[in-house]
């Protein structure tokens, strides 16, 4: 039991992370029709973004402290993650209002590429180091109750703590402010939002700005993670199975599909991949998005959309 426990926090931990970038796809699909492919890439900007910045101002600045320099290059990183937020918005997507949902698909893969190669020309293509502090020992708990204990990564706790603490807030945001409810409006049916005076422009900026700050807490906690290199944004496509299990319009279910795939990818790999030559972890996430595409496309919170012809 102590081990199965031990697995399952794991999984959970793992899906919390997960439900972190599913959220930014989850956001700007709500606020527009949108589906991001520019997620992955605006992450990996934001680490870069993020790991330059807290080498760059103790030397500029000439202090020491490493909070003080986290701290700044933090709240750099968030200006230039809006800043980048409010240029794809004004430059890219508000010139192709109405049009196909192929074509905003492909502006935002063109924007994927852009933010790769630009991030590459204004950070350098190294790799990077981030360091927030978090620790990397594990901690043994309940070793009274199990033999042996539960092991637990501190460094994995406390990443699965603020990407809870961030989920929250933005429920919070969205149930609870005004704001919140012009996006969920938006969200509903443009056309409606629009005729009562809520400005599409204005909420797409916002939603964009949001998904910009989500993507940096995602690079940062990767990053501290995974080291800031260019195969960080390949992590956005594990959090494409979570929005097909979840429903690509509900923040609840990036959370739900994050957690389940996490704990089904620990589950699957000890128990099952022994029997089958390991390596389940890579490719269950998907299979089993797969077969909810199948079962169930519209995703666990999704509805059934019944059109009359």
């Amino acid at each position: 039991m102590g081990f199965f426990l031990e697995t399952l926090f794991g999984g959970l931990m793992a899906g919390m992370l997960y439900s972190l970038i599913a959220l930014g796809f989850v956001l700007i699909y709500k606020a527009s029709g949108v589906f991001n492919f520019a997620q992955g890439a605006m992450v990996l900007f934001a680490a870069l973004a993020m790991a330059r910045f807290a080498a760059w101002f103790p030397q500029l600045l000439g202090f020491d402290s490493k909070l003080l320099a986290n701290g700044l290059a933090f709240v750099a990183a968030g200006i230039v993650m809006i800043a980048v937020a409010w240029v794809i918005e004004r430059l890219c997507l508000s010139k192709l209002v109405n049009q196909e949902g192929i074509t905003l698909l492909m502006a935002t893969l063109g924007v994927a590429y852009f933010l790769e190669g630009f991030g590459q020309s204004l950070f350098g293509s190294d790799i990077y180091k981030i360091d927030v502090g978090m620790p990397k020992e594990p901690v043994l708990v309940l070793d009274k109750l199990f033999d042996g204990g539960i092991l637990i990564g501190k460094e994995d706790l406390y990443a699965a703590l603020i990407a809870a603490t961030l989920v929250a807030v933005l429920a919070l945001f969205f149930q609870k402010t005004g704001t919140g409810r012009a996006l969920r409006a938006v969200a509903d049916d443009h056309q409606a939002a629009q005729s009562i005076g809520i400005p599409l422009s204005r909420i797409w900026v916002i939603v964009w700005s949001v998904a910009g700050v989500v993507a940096l807490v995602a690079g940062v906690i990767w990053g501290s993670k995974l080291g800031v290199q260019f195969s960080l944004s390949l992590v956005a496509l594990k959090a494409l199975p979570v929005v097909i299990l979840g429903c690509l319009t509900s923040v609840p279910g990036a959370v739900v599909g994050g957690l389940l795939i996490g704990v089904g990818e620990k589950l699957s790999e000890v128990y099952i991949g022994p029997h089958l030559g390991g390596g389940i972890e890579i490719w269950f996430a998907y299979v089993l998005a797969l077969g909810f595409l199948l079962i169930r496309p519209q995703g666990l919170f999704g509805e059934k959309i019944i059109d009359r012809v």
